[in-house]
């Protein structure tokens, strides 16, 4: 029985997440890894050897050339036949995120975090500069946290959020990108929400949030609504 491939480790989440042609109507998706990805980022982008990048990504260069061979035929099948480009997965850790100042979770806790401004949620995702956790357990709240981002951007808070080891996110307005990368870090979504900070994580943690699963930077706040139905259970996805 093979051995299970080594985790790659790579920088931080994409911006961008999806990529295909105006002027194809294939519907072929080539599905790029997020180690490949970094892979053709850290050596077509920063201009790092093969053996750069491989100290980069903790392995071998010999493993380095065959994940950046196969994402360079996917960039070429996608650009010559039209195929629609789609990065996600892949066998991967996420490098050191900051989160030294972050308390650790309590054993079977849940985390919520909540984009935080003086008390209220603040409206951008990717401009936050502190977010406010509160760990809960069995629907009570057991601790609580504010927590600075030390400079981190769109593409990095969802790698931050995940090592902080956070289950779920209240915020306002948010991006596409940064909602898939929160998907890919397996952090549940509740956007769209205005008002105080504290009174939205009491209320998921009632199962009575009421958030607009539709809210981008530039639109929010302005459809009917839902409101969560909060059963305690939060999807881990963890990449082994």
């Amino acid at each position: 029985m093979p051995r299970p491939p080594r985790c790659r480790f790579i920088d931080s989440y994409p911006e961008y997440w999806r990529f295909s042609s105006a002027e194809s109507d294939r519907s072929d998706i080539l599905l790029m890894t997020l180690d490949e990805y970094e892979a053709i980022r850290l050596i077509d982008k920063c201009g790092l050897t093969q053996e750069q990048c491989a100290g980069r990504m903790g392995v071998a260069r010999t493993t380095v050339t065959a994940i950046y061979d196969s994402a360079r035929k996917k960039l070429a099948d996608s650009l010559i036949d039209g195929k629609t480009l789609q990065i996600g997965g892949g066998h991967y850790r996420l490098n050191y995120q900051g989160t030294d100042h972050v308390k650790p979770k309590g054993e079977n806790d849940m985390r919520i975090a909540v984009t935080y401004d003086n008390g209220t949620i603040f409206q951008h995702f990717g401009h936050t500069q502190q977010f406010k956790l509160y760990d809960t357990k069995e629907g009570k709240l057991t601790s609580e946290q504010v927590v600075g981002t030390n400079g981190h951007g769109h593409g990095a808070l969802a790698g931050f959020l995940k090592e902080a080891g956070v289950d779920a996110l209240i915020c306002g307005g948010i991006g596409m990108g940064a909602q898939n990368a929160l998907a890919e870090a397996g952090i549940q979504l509740f956007a769209g929400v205005t008002g105080e900070a504290d009174q939205a994580a009491h209320a998921l943690m009632e199962g009575a949030l009421r958030y607009d699963p539709n809210a981008t930077c530039d639109h929010h706040g302005h459809g009917e609504g839902h409101t969560c139905h909060n059963d305690g259970h939060t999807c881990h996805q963890e990449k082994a």
